[in-house]
Protein backbone atom coordinates (compact mmCIF):
# COMPACT_ATOMS: atom_id res chain seq x y z
CA UNK A 1 0.00 0.00 0.00
CA UNK A 2 1.21 3.52 -0.54
CA UNK A 3 -0.08 7.10 0.82
CA UNK A 4 -2.81 8.71 -0.66
CA UNK A 5 -4.11 11.82 -0.03
CA UNK A 6 -6.71 12.12 2.29
CA UNK A 7 -9.75 13.36 0.99
CA UNK A 8 -10.77 13.51 -2.71
CA UNK A 9 -13.28 16.33 -3.96
CA UNK A 10 -15.39 15.39 -6.63
CA UNK A 11 -17.16 18.95 -8.58
CA UNK A 12 -19.64 17.71 -11.49
CA UNK A 13 -19.82 20.44 -14.06
CA UNK A 14 -21.98 19.94 -17.48
CA UNK A 15 -21.71 22.25 -20.84
CA UNK A 16 -21.32 22.51 -24.21
CA UNK A 17 -18.71 24.74 -24.39
CA UNK A 18 -16.06 22.23 -23.65
CA UNK A 19 -13.34 25.16 -24.29
CA UNK A 20 -14.98 27.46 -22.22
CA UNK A 21 -14.48 25.18 -19.42
CA UNK A 22 -11.08 24.30 -19.83
CA UNK A 23 -10.31 27.71 -19.77
CA UNK A 24 -12.06 28.11 -16.59
CA UNK A 25 -10.67 25.03 -15.36
CA UNK A 26 -7.04 26.23 -15.82
CA UNK A 27 -7.95 29.74 -14.51
CA UNK A 28 -9.05 28.21 -10.73
CA UNK A 29 -6.13 25.93 -11.05
CA UNK A 30 -3.40 28.89 -11.20
CA UNK A 31 -5.59 30.74 -8.37
CA UNK A 32 -5.42 27.81 -6.27
CA UNK A 33 -1.99 26.89 -7.08
CA UNK A 34 0.25 27.11 -3.80
CA UNK A 35 -3.28 26.15 -1.53
CA UNK A 36 -1.96 24.52 1.55
CA UNK A 37 -2.80 20.95 1.93
CA UNK A 38 -3.96 20.95 -1.97
CA UNK A 39 -1.67 18.14 -3.45
CA UNK A 40 -2.84 19.02 -7.16
CA UNK A 41 -6.30 18.28 -9.35
CA UNK A 42 -7.48 17.05 -12.64
CA UNK A 43 -10.85 17.37 -14.95
CA UNK A 44 -11.90 14.54 -17.19
CA UNK A 45 -14.96 14.02 -19.15
CA UNK A 46 -17.12 11.22 -19.16
CA UNK A 47 -16.39 8.85 -22.44
CA UNK A 48 -19.11 8.95 -24.88
CA UNK A 49 -20.68 12.38 -23.41
CA UNK A 50 -18.30 15.19 -24.44
CA UNK A 51 -20.84 17.77 -22.03
CA UNK A 52 -19.82 16.38 -18.66
CA UNK A 53 -16.63 16.75 -16.66
CA UNK A 54 -16.10 16.11 -13.31
CA UNK A 55 -12.78 18.34 -11.40
CA UNK A 56 -11.10 16.12 -8.70
CA UNK A 57 -8.85 17.84 -5.87
CA UNK A 58 -6.45 15.82 -4.09
CA UNK A 59 -6.08 17.02 -0.25
CA UNK A 60 -3.89 15.73 2.09
CA UNK A 61 -6.05 16.01 4.84
CA UNK A 62 -9.71 16.67 5.91
CA UNK A 63 -8.08 19.83 8.03
CA UNK A 64 -6.35 21.54 4.83
CA UNK A 65 -9.48 20.97 2.79
CA UNK A 66 -11.90 22.28 5.29
CA UNK A 67 -9.97 25.57 6.40
CA UNK A 68 -9.26 26.35 2.74
CA UNK A 69 -13.37 25.45 1.87
CA UNK A 70 -14.27 28.24 5.15
CA UNK A 71 -11.79 30.34 3.95
CA UNK A 72 -11.64 33.57 2.47
CA UNK A 73 -9.93 33.16 -0.90
CA UNK A 74 -12.48 29.82 -1.65
CA UNK A 75 -14.91 31.75 -3.40
CA UNK A 76 -12.65 33.52 -5.69
CA UNK A 77 -10.81 30.66 -6.61
CA UNK A 78 -13.35 28.72 -7.74
CA UNK A 79 -15.26 31.09 -9.25
CA UNK A 80 -14.09 30.58 -12.84
CA UNK A 81 -16.14 27.09 -12.70
CA UNK A 82 -19.27 28.05 -10.85
CA UNK A 83 -21.43 29.10 -13.70
CA UNK A 84 -20.90 25.35 -15.35
CA UNK A 85 -21.43 23.26 -12.04
CA UNK A 86 -24.36 20.59 -12.91
CA UNK A 87 -27.17 21.69 -11.24
CA UNK A 88 -29.30 19.01 -12.26
CA UNK A 89 -27.74 17.01 -10.02
CA UNK A 90 -29.03 16.67 -6.18
CA UNK A 91 -25.25 17.98 -5.17
CA UNK A 92 -23.00 19.27 -7.56
CA UNK A 93 -20.18 17.88 -5.91
CA UNK A 94 -18.85 14.86 -3.44
CA UNK A 95 -16.37 14.50 -0.61
CA UNK A 96 -14.76 11.14 -0.16
CA UNK A 97 -12.29 10.06 2.79
CA UNK A 98 -9.45 7.63 1.10
CA UNK A 99 -9.70 4.44 3.12
CA UNK A 100 -6.61 2.21 1.16
CA UNK A 101 -4.71 2.91 -2.20
CA UNK A 102 -1.93 0.93 -4.03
Amino acid sequence: MSTAPAVEVVLYHLSDQGEDVLAAYHEASRRMAGTPGLLGNQIMTELGRPDSYVVVSHWDSWESFERWETGAQHKDQTAPLREFRDTGRARPFEIYKVLASY
